[in-house]
């Protein structure tokens, strides 16, 4: 066990979904580093609540507007540039998708069925979220 300080940088996301032709699908973005799949997430604003930090984040790395749902659906770990990012992840119902937004330049965004975003997200944590995604719509 070594006596390094962790430090776990608090972040917050969201699983943007539609439903379409009766199929949740979600909608997943590419990093801007590594061009993996991931959902809209970033820093929780100091004077933001977690929610609204992430519908932010949507806006900004996918181009979503709607509402966030207030309860959580779950937390994941990744890490980033040596520090362990802990994100709070919640439910984002879309409304619009804008045509041009902050990060388009630098992100591809597209919406896949649960399964197919299961496959392409890389975090277990995140993986077991989608997979329990279904339960929340019954």
């Amino acid at each position: 066990m070594s006596s390094r300080t962790i430090v776990l940088v608090e972040q917050s996301g969201v699983i943007p979904y539609r439903i379409q032709d009766g199929q949740i699908e979600v909608m997943l973005i590419t990093s801007s580093a590594s061009k993996r799949w991931v959902i809209p997430k970033g820093l929780i604003e100091p004077d933001m609540t977690p929610q609204d930090s992430a519908a932010k984040e949507a806006w900004e790395e996918a181009g979503l507007l709607g509402k966030v749902f207030p309860d959580l659906l779950g937390t994941y770990e990744y890490q980033k540039s040596g520090y362990t990012c802990q994100v709070e992840v919640f439910l984002l119902q879309v409304q619009t998708v804008l045509e041009n937004w902050p990060e388009a330049s630098k992100r591809k965004r597209q919406w896949v069925s649960i399964p197919k975003a299961i496959k392409r997200v890389y975090e277990p944590e995140l993986k077991q979220i989608l997979a329990n995604l279904p339960n929340r719509f019954c």
